[in-house]
C-alpha cells in the first residue's frame, strides 16, 4: 500500500511538473508563434479589405502588419504596406462627414507610414503627415472634450473618446523620435493628458470611453469599461513610451499610467485567458473578444520584455491568453471572436472578425516571439 502511495505521489509529482513546464516560455518555440502568425497574415493579405484604405480600422490592421513584417523574413508584406501607401499618397484618410479637420481615426494610418519611413528613408513617406501635424500646432482645436453633437460641431475633433489615444498620439510621439522636434511630443502630452483627466477612472483603474459613460452602469451595478476601448489605450502606451527620449520628462507619466492599467488589467483576465468585451461584468457577455485580448497581451508582453512589469506576475497570464488567441484563429487564418466595430460592450460569436483584432492578433504574437529563447 505505502509502494502504491508512493508512486501516486509521484506521478501527482511528475503531473504537476509538467503542467508547470507547460506554462513556461520554454515551451514554446519562436517557429510554432511565427506560424500562426503567418497564417493569420497571409489570410488578411489574400482578403479584399472593406474599409477605406485609409481607415482607421486598416491604421490598426498595418501597424501589426508593420510588426510581423519586422521578423517575418519575407519583403511580401512590407511591398503589400508600400503598395498602400503609394497609392494613398502617403496621406490621411479624407472624410465626406463632418467630423472636423483633425479627427484622430483619420491619421492612424501614420503609424505605418513613419515606420516605412524609417525602413526606407523615403521622404515621400513622411513629408504630407509632417504637414498634417503641423497645421493641427498652427491652428488648434478649440472644441471641449465632452461628447455631444450639435448641429454645429461633432464631438471628436480633440481625443474625447478613448479609442483615441491608440489612433493619435502614437503618430506625434514617431514623428517627434523621427524629425527630432520637441513640439510634437509637447503638443501630444498637452493633450494626451487632457484626455485622460477627463476619462481616467482612478478608482478602477479604466477609461471610460467618452463622457456618455460616467454615469452609465452594467447590469450588475458596474461601471461600464468597454475591453477594446482600454485595449485601445493600453495598446498605444508601448508604442508611445519606447518612442520617448529618456530624459523627456513627461515619460514618466506615461510609464507610471501603463503600469497602473497593466495591474487592472491582470486582474480582470478570464480563467481561461481572455478578455471579455465588458471588463467588470463578465457574466453579461461570457464570450471571448480577441481584439481586446490581443491588445492586452501586447502591452503586458511589451511590459515584461521591458522590464516595466515583473516576469513572474505577468508571465503566465500572457501565456495562459496566447493560448486562447490561438485557439480563435479558424483553420484558413481568420482569426475570430472579435466584437464588430461600436463603442460599447456588445456579445461576440466565433464568426465575427474584424481587420483591427487582426493588427492587435500580429502586435501581440510578434511581442511574444521575444519573450522565447527556442527557435
Amino acid at each position: 500500500m505505502k509502494s502504491f502511495l508512493k508512486i501516486q505521489g509521484l506521478l501527482l509529482l511528475l503531473a504537476g511538473f509538467t503542467f508547470y513546464a507547460s506554462a513556461q516560455p520554454e515551451a514554446l518555440t519562436k517557429s510554432a508563434v511565427k506560424s500562426v502568425l503567418k497564417k493569420v497574415a497571409d489570410y488578411q493579405v489574400q482578403t479584399p479589405l472593406t474599409h477605406t484604405e485609409t481607415d482607421w480600422t486598416n491604421g490598426a490592421l498595418y501597424a501589426g502588419m508593420v510588426a510581423w513584417a519586422s521578423i517575418a523574413d519575407d519583403e511580401k508584406y512590407y511591398k503589400w504596406l508600400v503598395d498602400m501607401g503609394e497609392r494613398n499618397n502617403w496621406t490621411y484618410n479624407h472624410r465626406e462627414d463632418p467630423r472636423g479637420r483633425y479627427h484622430a481615426d483619420d491619421y492612424c494610418v501614420g503609424q505605418t507610414y513613419l515606420e516605412l519611413y524609417r525602413k526606407y528613408k523615403n521622404p515621400e513617406m513622411l513629408a504630407p503627415m509632417r504637414e498634417y501635424l503641423d497645421q493641427m500646432i498652427l491652428h488648434p482645436s478649440k472644441t471641449g472634450l465632452e461628447f455631444v453633437f450639435t448641429d454645429a460641431s461633432w464631438p471628436t475633433e480633440r481625443w474625447s473618446w478613448c479609442d483615441a489615444l491608440f489612433m493619435g498620439p502614437t503618430v506625434w510621439a514617431k514623428m517627434a523620435e523621427i524629425t527630432g522636434e520637441k513640439k510634437y511630443l509637447d503638443f501630444m502630452f498637452t493633450e494626451y493628458k487632457a484626455t485622460t483627466d477627463y476619462l481616467f477612472n482612478k478608482e478602477n483603474h479604466l477609461y471610460f470611453r467618452d463622457s456618455r459613460f460616467f454615469s452609465r452602469k452594467e447590469s450588475n451595478g458596474q461601471p461600464v469599461f468597454w475591453g477594446r476601448g482600454n485595449g485601445w489605450v493600453f495598446a498605444g502606451l508601448p508604442i508611445i513610451i519606447r518612442e520617448l527620449p529618456g530624459d523627456y520628462e513627461p515619460k514618466a507619466y506615461f510609464e507610471n499610467l501603463f503600469k497602473e492599467m497593466a495591474s487592472k488589467i491582470l486582474s480582470v483576465q478570464d480563467e481561461k485567458g481572455y478578455w471579455h468585451a465588458s471588463l467588470l461584468d463578465p457574466d453579461s457577455y461570457p464570450n471571448p473578444e480577441m481584439s481586446a485580448t490581443s491588445f492586452f497581451v501586447y502591452g503586458l508582453a511589451w511590459g515584461i520584455n521591458n522590464k516595466y512589469l515583473d516576469r513572474k506576475t505577468y508571465m503566465p497570464a500572457v501565456l495562459k491568453a496566447w493560448q486562447a488567441m490561438t485557439d480563435a484563429v479558424w483553420p484558413d487564418g481568420k482569426v475570430g471572436w472579435i466584437q464588430p466595430i461600436g463603442e460599447d460592450p456588445r456579445n461576440v460569436t466565433r464568426e465575427m472578425t474584424e481587420v483591427y483584432g487582426v493588427g492587435a492578433f500580429l502586435m501581440a504574437g510578434t511581442e511574444i516571439t521575444k519573450m522565447i529563447k527556442k527557435n
